[in-house]
């Protein structure tokens, strides 16, 4: 694989009724679901138009087991899962699962950072790198946020390991201050220390939609929760942060109310 930034390029929902999610997020965001073709574990690649957008699988029993609840988690594109798996412990972070094949696809692991904040390595053996850029497009992921353990500590890290750099800081008074990050171009995404009463620090992922009410409105009529939002953000487009029916946080970005 030649020289490359590493960037996220994929999404993946663990959850407890793959059925049922599918149906949610088919009415609240347009995805186009389809089943993989793995047999030995099933998997629906989540589309907007003919771009493969995210996975959702169902939670394995040995995840289940350490009481990990459905989440979203992100895939970020390297050239060597092996050395950046190695390269995260030797930053302080934590392997989470040993770097393993998916045939026909490329390799991964799961690890966390130094604070808990769980994310995947990838590298790719088929012809894509992953989502194209196509950071304002309906259904695909507009923004990558961090709610880290320490903002300040976390973005060393990810900027250690990854090469990400710094883009405007935000003064957000007793919440702290909000880090917008590059990976490789344009800001893509904000770090911040997460709010005392946050569980544990983790990426929330933002998907582009047309119109903020009207996909809230579809939220709450899909059985979901807004937890935060709507509300505009600097440089004028709104938010909403959510919770699926059953209880994985992601949120909305889009231009207009």
């Amino acid at each position: 694989m030649p020289n490359i930034t590493p960037k996220f390029v994929w999404y993946e929902l663990m959850t407890n009724d793959c059925k049922a999610a599918e149906s949610f997020y088919r009415q609240v965001i347009g995805w186009d679901a389809e089943d993989s073709g793995m047999a030995d574990c099933p998997y629906t690649i989540f589309s907007a138009g003919a771009v493969k957008i995210a996975g959702l699988m169902a939670i394995p029993e040995e995840v289940s087991a350490k009481g990990i609840p459905p989440c979203w988690t992100g895939y970020v594109l390297v050239d060597n899962v092996d050395a950046y798996a190695e390269r995260v412990q030797a930053a302080g972070g934590a392997l989470r699962r040993a770097p393993d094949d998916i045939p026909g696809v490329g390799r991964f692991a799961v690890v966390a950072d130094p604070h808990g904040a769980v994310f995947m390595l990838f590298s790719n053996t088929c012809d894509k790198a992953g989502e194209p850029v196509a950071p304002a497009t309906s259904g695909h992921i507009g923004w990558h946020e961090l709610h880290a353990g320490d903002g300040e500590s976390a973005f060393a890290f990810y900027s250690g390991l990854f090469g990400w750099t710094k883009a405007e800081a935000i003064d957000m008074g007793p919440m702290g201050v909000y880090q917008l990050f590059s990976m490789g171009g344009e800001p893509a995404g904000g770090m911040m220390t997460k709010m005392p009463q946050t569980p544990q620090p983790f990426w929330l992922f933002y998907v582009n939609v047309d119109a903020i009410d009207d996909a809230v409105a579809r939220v709450g009529q899909a059985g979901g929760n807004i937890v935060n939002g709507p509300m505009q953000v600097p440089g004028g487009r709104w938010i909403a942060q959510c919770l699926d029916p059953h209880g994985a946080i992601f949120a909305m970005v889009a231009p207009k109310r």
